[in-house]
Protein backbone atom coordinates (compact mmCIF):
# COMPACT_ATOMS: atom_id res chain seq x y z
CA UNK A 1 0.00 0.00 0.00
CA UNK A 2 1.15 3.48 -0.92
CA UNK A 3 2.52 5.76 1.89
CA UNK A 4 0.07 8.82 2.53
CA UNK A 5 0.99 12.23 1.38
CA UNK A 6 2.32 14.01 4.64
CA UNK A 7 0.67 17.28 4.95
CA UNK A 8 1.99 20.71 6.11
CA UNK A 9 0.88 20.31 9.65
CA UNK A 10 2.32 17.17 9.69
CA UNK A 11 5.59 18.13 9.38
CA UNK A 12 5.52 21.21 11.34
CA UNK A 13 4.48 19.11 14.38
CA UNK A 14 6.85 16.19 13.97
CA UNK A 15 9.23 18.91 13.30
CA UNK A 16 8.17 20.90 16.57
CA UNK A 17 8.34 17.60 18.29
CA UNK A 18 11.95 16.60 17.25
CA UNK A 19 12.85 20.25 18.41
CA UNK A 20 11.55 20.24 22.02
CA UNK A 21 12.86 16.87 22.71
CA UNK A 22 16.48 18.18 22.24
CA UNK A 23 15.77 21.37 24.28
CA UNK A 24 17.27 20.15 27.59
CA UNK A 25 17.57 23.46 29.33
CA UNK A 26 14.65 25.59 27.76
CA UNK A 27 12.53 22.49 28.58
CA UNK A 28 13.43 23.23 32.02
CA UNK A 29 12.82 26.75 31.82
CA UNK A 30 9.37 29.14 32.32
CA UNK A 31 8.14 29.06 28.50
CA UNK A 32 5.73 31.37 27.75
CA UNK A 33 3.59 31.59 24.48
CA UNK A 34 2.02 35.14 22.84
CA UNK A 35 -0.39 34.98 19.80
CA UNK A 36 -0.40 38.57 19.25
CA UNK A 37 1.76 38.39 16.58
CA UNK A 38 -0.17 36.74 14.45
CA UNK A 39 -3.13 38.52 14.80
CA UNK A 40 -3.49 41.39 11.85
CA UNK A 41 -3.83 44.77 13.23
CA UNK A 42 -3.02 43.87 17.11
CA UNK A 43 0.90 44.11 16.47
CA UNK A 44 2.13 44.41 20.38
CA UNK A 45 5.95 45.37 19.24
CA UNK A 46 8.94 43.71 19.83
CA UNK A 47 9.28 43.85 23.22
CA UNK A 48 7.22 42.00 26.34
CA UNK A 49 6.97 42.77 30.20
CA UNK A 50 7.31 40.26 32.40
CA UNK A 51 5.43 40.98 35.33
CA UNK A 52 7.63 40.45 39.02
CA UNK A 53 5.97 40.05 42.54
CA UNK A 54 5.51 43.12 44.46
CA UNK A 55 7.57 43.60 47.86
CA UNK A 56 6.45 45.67 50.46
CA UNK A 57 8.18 46.54 54.63
CA UNK A 58 6.42 45.43 57.71
CA UNK A 59 4.98 48.13 60.24
CA UNK A 60 6.59 46.61 63.36
CA UNK A 61 4.10 49.26 65.88
CA UNK A 62 0.52 50.16 65.99
CA UNK A 63 0.90 53.21 63.71
CA UNK A 64 -0.79 52.53 60.09
CA UNK A 65 2.12 53.04 57.62
CA UNK A 66 -0.31 52.98 54.00
CA UNK A 67 1.91 51.66 51.31
CA UNK A 68 1.35 51.91 47.58
CA UNK A 69 1.70 49.18 45.28
CA UNK A 70 4.12 49.71 42.69
CA UNK A 71 3.95 46.91 39.89
CA UNK A 72 7.40 46.12 38.02
CA UNK A 73 8.52 44.46 35.57
CA UNK A 74 11.25 43.08 33.07
CA UNK A 75 11.61 43.90 29.57
CA UNK A 76 11.71 40.65 27.27
CA UNK A 77 12.47 41.55 23.79
CA UNK A 78 11.47 39.15 21.33
CA UNK A 79 14.45 40.06 18.76
CA UNK A 80 16.05 36.62 17.49
CA UNK A 81 14.15 34.77 14.64
CA UNK A 82 16.17 32.02 13.92
CA UNK A 83 15.83 29.27 11.62
CA UNK A 84 17.30 26.52 9.13
CA UNK A 85 16.72 26.34 5.63
CA UNK A 86 16.78 23.30 3.82
CA UNK A 87 14.88 21.43 0.72
CA UNK A 88 12.94 18.62 -0.34
CA UNK A 89 10.63 17.35 -2.82
CA UNK A 90 7.33 16.04 -3.42
CA UNK A 91 8.76 12.59 -3.56
CA UNK A 92 10.35 12.90 -0.54
CA UNK A 93 6.61 14.14 1.09
CA UNK A 94 5.70 9.90 0.06
CA UNK A 95 7.49 8.76 2.71
CA UNK A 96 6.74 7.48 5.68
CA UNK A 97 6.80 10.15 8.80
CA UNK A 98 9.26 8.58 10.28
CA UNK A 99 11.64 8.08 7.77
CA UNK A 100 11.22 11.61 6.17
CA UNK A 101 11.98 12.50 10.17
CA UNK A 102 14.94 10.90 10.36
CA UNK A 103 16.63 12.05 6.68
CA UNK A 104 15.14 15.57 6.81
CA UNK A 105 13.86 16.41 10.14
CA UNK A 106 16.51 15.09 12.66
CA UNK A 107 19.98 16.90 11.31
CA UNK A 108 17.79 19.85 10.77
CA UNK A 109 16.04 20.20 13.84
CA UNK A 110 19.49 19.10 15.91
CA UNK A 111 21.39 22.16 14.96
CA UNK A 112 18.56 24.60 15.46
CA UNK A 113 17.97 23.29 19.17
CA UNK A 114 21.86 23.58 19.22
CA UNK A 115 21.85 26.98 18.73
CA UNK A 116 18.64 28.00 20.49
CA UNK A 117 19.51 26.49 23.73
CA UNK A 118 23.43 28.08 23.14
CA UNK A 119 21.94 31.37 23.24
CA UNK A 120 19.48 30.66 26.21
CA UNK A 121 22.74 29.44 28.47
CA UNK A 122 24.17 32.65 27.78
CA UNK A 123 21.59 33.73 30.48
CA UNK A 124 24.58 32.60 33.07
CA UNK A 125 25.65 36.11 33.05
CA UNK A 126 22.83 37.71 34.53
CA UNK A 127 22.85 35.70 37.40
CA UNK A 128 25.07 36.95 40.66
CA UNK A 129 25.39 33.95 43.06
CA UNK A 130 27.99 32.37 42.27
CA UNK A 131 29.65 29.16 44.56
CA UNK A 132 32.29 26.49 44.39
CA UNK A 133 34.40 29.98 43.35
CA UNK A 134 37.79 28.71 43.89
CA UNK A 135 37.14 26.77 40.48
CA UNK A 136 40.33 24.87 42.00
CA UNK A 137 38.91 21.55 40.96
CA UNK A 138 35.43 19.87 39.55
CA UNK A 139 31.97 20.41 42.08
CA UNK A 140 32.46 16.90 42.92
CA UNK A 141 31.20 17.04 46.00
CA UNK A 142 27.65 16.96 47.29
CA UNK A 143 28.91 20.25 49.40
CA UNK A 144 29.26 22.14 46.20
CA UNK A 145 25.69 21.84 44.89
CA UNK A 146 24.39 21.63 48.83
CA UNK A 147 25.53 25.17 48.82
CA UNK A 148 23.88 26.37 45.51
CA UNK A 149 21.10 24.82 47.00
CA UNK A 150 21.43 26.76 50.05
CA UNK A 151 21.87 30.49 48.37
CA UNK A 152 18.67 29.50 46.71
CA UNK A 153 16.60 28.90 49.74
CA UNK A 154 18.47 32.46 50.88
CA UNK A 155 16.36 33.77 48.27
CA UNK A 156 13.15 32.01 48.71
CA UNK A 157 13.50 29.77 45.38
CA UNK A 158 10.08 28.01 46.13
CA UNK A 159 10.95 24.44 46.95
CA UNK A 160 7.57 22.86 44.47
CA UNK A 161 9.58 20.26 42.43
CA UNK A 162 10.26 23.07 39.90
CA UNK A 163 14.34 22.94 40.99
CA UNK A 164 17.25 22.02 38.50
CA UNK A 165 21.11 21.64 38.07
CA UNK A 166 22.28 22.13 34.70
CA UNK A 167 25.55 20.77 34.29
CA UNK A 168 28.43 19.44 31.87
CA UNK A 169 29.78 15.58 31.02
CA UNK A 170 32.09 16.73 33.21
CA UNK A 171 30.95 17.70 36.08
CA UNK A 172 28.63 14.91 35.87
CA UNK A 173 30.77 12.56 35.62
CA UNK A 174 32.51 13.37 38.76
CA UNK A 175 29.45 14.24 40.72
CA UNK A 176 28.39 10.37 39.81
CA UNK A 177 31.56 8.90 40.70
CA UNK A 178 32.20 10.66 43.92
CA UNK A 179 28.77 9.89 45.30
CA UNK A 180 27.86 6.91 43.64
CA UNK A 181 27.71 4.45 46.96
CA UNK A 182 26.04 6.83 48.95
CA UNK A 183 22.67 6.69 47.51
CA UNK A 184 19.03 5.19 48.08
CA UNK A 185 16.78 3.85 46.95
CA UNK A 186 18.35 0.72 44.92
CA UNK A 187 16.87 2.23 41.78
CA UNK A 188 18.44 4.76 42.10
CA UNK A 189 21.81 3.93 42.11
CA UNK A 190 21.19 1.21 39.35
CA UNK A 191 19.82 4.43 36.90
CA UNK A 192 23.49 6.21 37.74
CA UNK A 193 24.79 3.18 36.82
CA UNK A 194 23.10 2.13 33.39
CA UNK A 195 22.98 6.03 32.22
CA UNK A 196 25.64 8.11 33.96
CA UNK A 197 23.76 10.61 35.54
CA UNK A 198 22.33 11.60 38.72
CA UNK A 199 18.52 11.73 38.14
CA UNK A 200 16.89 13.14 40.93
CA UNK A 201 18.50 14.56 44.31
CA UNK A 202 18.47 16.80 46.97
CA UNK A 203 15.25 17.94 45.78
CA UNK A 204 17.03 18.52 42.38
CA UNK A 205 16.04 17.34 38.88
CA UNK A 206 19.87 16.69 37.19
CA UNK A 207 20.02 17.79 33.42
CA UNK A 208 23.38 17.17 31.91
CA UNK A 209 24.29 19.49 28.92
CA UNK A 210 27.19 19.85 26.90
CA UNK A 211 26.37 23.44 25.53
CA UNK A 212 27.26 25.01 29.49
CA UNK A 213 29.37 27.67 28.58
CA UNK A 214 32.46 28.80 29.79
CA UNK A 215 33.24 32.67 30.99
CA UNK A 216 36.48 34.00 30.39
CA UNK A 217 37.02 36.90 33.28
CA UNK A 218 38.41 40.05 32.50
CA UNK A 219 42.67 40.85 33.00
CA UNK A 220 43.21 42.08 36.15
CA UNK A 221 46.58 42.18 37.16
CA UNK A 222 48.45 44.95 38.77
CA UNK A 223 44.73 46.75 39.58
CA UNK A 224 43.22 46.95 43.45
CA UNK A 225 40.12 48.13 42.47
CA UNK A 226 38.42 50.58 45.09
CA UNK A 227 34.60 52.33 45.51
CA UNK A 228 35.46 55.76 44.54
CA UNK A 229 32.31 57.64 45.34
CA UNK A 230 31.60 61.41 44.46
CA UNK A 231 33.09 63.43 47.35
CA UNK A 232 33.46 60.83 49.23
CA UNK A 233 29.84 60.00 49.21
CA UNK A 234 28.33 56.46 49.52
CA UNK A 235 27.19 54.56 46.70
CA UNK A 236 24.17 52.67 45.08
CA UNK A 237 22.08 51.83 42.35
CA UNK A 238 23.06 50.20 39.07
CA UNK A 239 25.98 51.67 38.49
CA UNK A 240 29.63 51.99 41.07
CA UNK A 241 32.31 54.19 40.30
CA UNK A 242 35.95 52.76 41.41
CA UNK A 243 39.57 54.13 40.81
CA UNK A 244 42.43 51.32 41.37
CA UNK A 245 42.43 49.82 37.56
CA UNK A 246 45.60 49.08 35.48
CA UNK A 247 45.35 50.69 32.56
CA UNK A 248 45.44 47.83 30.61
CA UNK A 249 42.18 46.15 33.04
CA UNK A 250 39.35 44.84 31.31
CA UNK A 251 36.31 44.23 33.26
CA UNK A 252 33.95 41.93 31.21
CA UNK A 253 30.20 40.97 31.19
CA UNK A 254 29.22 38.30 33.77
CA UNK A 255 32.11 38.42 35.96
CA UNK A 256 30.85 38.41 39.39
CA UNK A 257 32.52 40.28 42.62
CA UNK A 258 32.25 41.41 46.21
CA UNK A 259 31.94 44.59 48.02
CA UNK A 260 33.78 45.29 51.04
CA UNK A 261 31.15 45.75 54.13
CA UNK A 262 28.03 44.59 51.79
CA UNK A 263 26.49 41.82 53.11
CA UNK A 264 23.55 39.94 51.54
CA UNK A 265 20.46 40.37 53.66
CA UNK A 266 17.39 38.40 53.85
CA UNK A 267 14.88 39.21 51.47
CA UNK A 268 11.82 39.57 53.69
CA UNK A 269 13.15 40.28 57.07
CA UNK A 270 16.44 42.26 55.80
CA UNK A 271 18.54 40.65 58.28
CA UNK A 272 22.40 40.42 57.24
CA UNK A 273 22.78 36.65 56.15
CA UNK A 274 26.69 37.59 57.31
CA UNK A 275 28.05 36.89 53.86
CA UNK A 276 28.89 39.56 51.16
CA UNK A 277 26.52 40.16 48.28
CA UNK A 278 28.05 39.22 44.86
CA UNK A 279 27.17 41.48 42.01
CA UNK A 280 27.46 40.39 38.54
CA UNK A 281 28.96 43.06 35.91
CA UNK A 282 26.46 43.94 33.52
CA UNK A 283 28.54 45.42 30.50
CA UNK A 284 32.01 45.30 29.32
CA UNK A 285 33.66 48.14 31.23
CA UNK A 286 36.08 50.88 29.54
CA UNK A 287 39.13 51.87 32.01
CA UNK A 288 40.12 55.15 31.96
CA UNK A 289 43.67 54.74 30.53
CA UNK A 290 44.79 58.05 32.64
CA UNK A 291 43.07 58.26 35.75
CA UNK A 292 42.60 53.92 36.45
CA UNK A 293 38.88 54.54 37.13
CA UNK A 294 35.80 53.27 35.65
CA UNK A 295 31.96 53.17 36.31
CA UNK A 296 30.78 49.39 36.03
CA UNK A 297 27.45 48.19 35.86
CA UNK A 298 26.28 46.18 38.52
CA UNK A 299 22.90 43.39 39.32
CA UNK A 300 21.60 43.53 41.33
CA UNK A 301 21.41 47.54 42.38
CA UNK A 302 22.30 48.22 45.61
CA UNK A 303 19.23 49.16 47.56
CA UNK A 304 20.19 49.48 51.36
CA UNK A 305 16.54 50.00 52.37
CA UNK A 306 12.88 50.01 51.75
CA UNK A 307 10.99 47.09 50.65
CA UNK A 308 13.37 46.02 47.97
CA UNK A 309 16.33 46.50 50.32
CA UNK A 310 19.00 43.83 49.31
CA UNK A 311 22.22 44.70 50.79
CA UNK A 312 23.00 46.24 54.95
CA UNK A 313 24.17 49.15 53.53
CA UNK A 314 25.32 51.12 50.74
CA UNK A 315 29.01 51.19 49.54
CA UNK A 316 31.21 53.38 51.64
CA UNK A 317 34.56 54.77 49.77
CA UNK A 318 37.58 53.24 49.34
CA UNK A 319 35.93 49.94 49.77
CA UNK A 320 37.65 46.94 47.75
CA UNK A 321 36.22 45.39 44.99
CA UNK A 322 37.18 41.52 45.10
CA UNK A 323 36.21 39.44 41.73
CA UNK A 324 35.83 35.91 41.63
CA UNK A 325 38.60 34.01 40.16
CA UNK A 326 41.50 35.03 38.67
CA UNK A 327 41.33 37.27 35.89
CA UNK A 328 41.95 36.06 32.46
CA UNK A 329 40.88 32.13 33.01
CA UNK A 330 38.37 30.40 32.19
CA UNK A 331 35.74 28.70 34.57
CA UNK A 332 32.54 26.27 33.24
CA UNK A 333 29.21 27.79 34.32
CA UNK A 334 27.43 25.35 35.88
CA UNK A 335 23.40 26.44 36.96
CA UNK A 336 21.52 25.86 39.74
CA UNK A 337 17.88 27.10 39.60
CA UNK A 338 14.33 27.58 39.90
CA UNK A 339 11.94 27.21 36.90
CA UNK A 340 11.11 31.02 36.94
CA UNK A 341 14.79 32.17 37.36
CA UNK A 342 14.47 32.32 33.47
CA UNK A 343 11.49 33.30 30.61
CA UNK A 344 11.76 31.84 26.94
CA UNK A 345 9.67 33.48 25.16
CA UNK A 346 7.94 32.77 21.46
CA UNK A 347 5.40 33.90 18.99
CA UNK A 348 3.74 33.08 16.04
CA UNK A 349 5.22 34.35 12.90
CA UNK A 350 2.52 35.34 10.68
CA UNK A 351 1.22 33.00 7.56
CA UNK A 352 2.46 33.62 3.87
CA UNK A 353 -0.25 33.72 0.94
CA UNK A 354 0.28 32.04 -2.51
CA UNK A 355 2.94 29.15 -1.29
CA UNK A 356 3.56 25.91 -2.10
CA UNK A 357 3.51 24.39 1.85
CA UNK A 358 2.40 26.51 5.01
CA UNK A 359 2.42 25.18 8.38
CA UNK A 360 2.39 27.03 11.77
CA UNK A 361 2.33 24.93 14.92
CA UNK A 362 2.83 25.03 19.16
CA UNK A 363 3.66 22.90 21.03
CA UNK A 364 4.57 23.30 25.26
CA UNK A 365 5.37 26.83 24.84
CA UNK A 366 6.92 26.88 21.70
CA UNK A 367 6.05 28.20 18.31
CA UNK A 368 7.28 26.63 14.63
CA UNK A 369 6.40 28.17 11.15
CA UNK A 370 7.46 25.98 8.01
CA UNK A 371 7.10 27.42 4.79
CA UNK A 372 7.80 25.88 1.27
CA UNK A 373 7.72 27.38 -1.72
CA UNK A 374 8.30 26.32 -5.84
CA UNK A 375 11.67 27.98 -7.05
CA UNK A 376 10.93 28.13 -10.95
CA UNK A 377 14.21 29.10 -11.88
CA UNK A 378 16.16 26.07 -10.65
CA UNK A 379 13.36 23.62 -10.05
CA UNK A 380 13.90 23.10 -6.67
CA UNK A 381 11.44 23.77 -3.58
CA UNK A 382 13.64 25.04 -0.63
CA UNK A 383 11.48 25.41 2.56
CA UNK A 384 12.33 27.39 5.75
CA UNK A 385 11.69 26.46 9.63
CA UNK A 386 11.62 29.75 11.72
CA UNK A 387 11.24 30.39 15.09
CA UNK A 388 10.85 33.60 16.76
CA UNK A 389 12.36 34.06 20.05
CA UNK A 390 12.99 36.05 23.25
CA UNK A 391 15.25 34.61 26.61
CA UNK A 392 15.71 36.92 30.00
CA UNK A 393 16.80 36.13 33.19
CA UNK A 394 13.62 37.57 34.86
CA UNK A 395 14.13 36.57 38.24
CA UNK A 396 18.26 35.67 38.39
CA UNK A 397 17.90 35.68 42.40
CA UNK A 398 16.34 31.96 41.79
CA UNK A 399 19.58 30.72 40.23
CA UNK A 400 23.31 30.31 41.16
CA UNK A 401 26.62 29.27 39.23
CA UNK A 402 28.67 26.36 40.57
CA UNK A 403 32.24 26.61 38.44
CA UNK A 404 34.01 24.60 37.10
CA UNK A 405 37.51 23.87 37.29
CA UNK A 406 39.60 26.60 36.15
CA UNK A 407 40.47 26.02 32.29
CA UNK A 408 38.97 22.84 31.97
Amino acid sequence: MANTILTPTMVTRKALAILHSKLNFIGSINRQYDDSYAKTGAKIGSTLKVRLPNEYTVRKNATLAAQDTTESSVNLVMANQWGVDISFSSVELTLDLDDFAARVLEPAMAVLASNIEAEAIKMYVDVWNTVNTAGTDHPKNLSDWLAARGRLNECLAPKDGNRFFALNSVAMAAIVDALKGLWNPQAAISDQFRDGVMGKAIGFTWLENDLILRHTTGTRDNSTPLTDGASGADQDGSTIHVDGLDDKCTIKKGDVFTIADVYAVHPETKQSYGYLQQFTVTKDVTVNSTTGDADIEISPAIVASGAKQNVSNKAADGKALTFIGDGNSQYAQNLAYHRDAFAFVTADLEMPKGVDFAAREVYDGISMRIVRQYSISNDTFPCRIDVLFGCKAIRPQLACRVQGKKNE
